[in-house]
């Protein structure tokens, strides 16, 4: 199955919502300074705090295209190159109000998708098992999918239950590497022989994710960069990782 993209239907809230109101916060800062040396005559420190407003702006804009629009369609093509025949079994880590989890839903005819999280509202706006639920019915996959609450470094899932896993912005959130290598761990246990996983996160943890999962046997390890609409505001700092568990 490979439905088309579609303008998403329910209702996802925004990831990490406190990073937009810090970004215009800033930008608000720069341009009451910036007015404030307008009207005592110092016309060029007035232009560059104008100017430079306009940078936490532009990454405001980008975080919001990104959160609301820009990573559906990143993952709908991600989710594309699967080629999933749709009889699988499918896990999402850290998987909110459900965008990643739906979209993987919608590719499945006689498979599940299972969503795992502990539903922080710091990490995602409105995030709670009653809203993933509905955007579930919403989006008319509530029959294949399986919504649980539980930690991803302890997950409530037997050994090599899944043909895929994916996780998208939630690994990094767990505090101290070792804690987020025992989600990978996790993953890597959870993945059936010749299983797929797929992980989006930030920059300062690819590489260090990238190594640690060669080190537990996964095979065709690849760390690249995101494509621009899932940039977040900040170029190059959302990376994509790739691997398959070996069979």
């Amino acid at each position: 199955m490979k439905p088309s993209l579609q303008v998403p239907k329910g209702d996802y809230g925004f990831d990490n919502p406190s990073g937009i109101f810090v970004l215009a916060g800033v930008a608000l800062v720069f341009w009451v300074f910036a007015l404030v040396k307008a009207l005592l005559g110092h016309w060029s420190l007035a232009i560059l705090a104008g100017f430079l407003g306009l940078i936490p702006l532009a990454t405001l804009v980008s975080y919001v295209y990104s959160t609301r629009r820009g990573k559906f369609r990143v993952w709908s093509e991600l989710l594309d190159t699967l080629r999933l025949r749709g009889d699988e079994q499918v896990l999402d880590m850290g998987c909110g109000r459900g965008a990643v989890l739906i979209m993987a839903a919608k590719r499945l005819g006689r498979g599940q998708a299972f969503g795992l999280d502990l539903w922080s509202t710091v990490d995602q706006s409105g995030n709670s098992p009653a809203a993933t639920l509905r955007n579930l019915e919403i989006e008319g996959v509530k029959d294949r999918c399986n919504v649980e609450t539980g930690d991803m470094m302890e997950m409530p899932f037997p050994d090599a239950a899944f043909d895929v896993v994916l996780s998208s912005l939630a690994i990094h959130n767990i505090k101290g590497e070792a804690g987020r290598f025992e989600a990978l761990d996790e993953a890597f246990r959870v993945l059936k022989s010749g299983g797929t996983l797929v992980i989006v996160d930030l920059l300062p943890m690819a590489g260090a994710y990238a190594k640690h999962l060669g080190e537990q046997g996964m095979k065709d390890v690849e760390d690249q960069p995101m494509d621009w609409r899932c940039w977040f505001g900040l170029p190059c700092v959302v990376r994509l990782l790739t691997g398959s568990k070996p069979k």
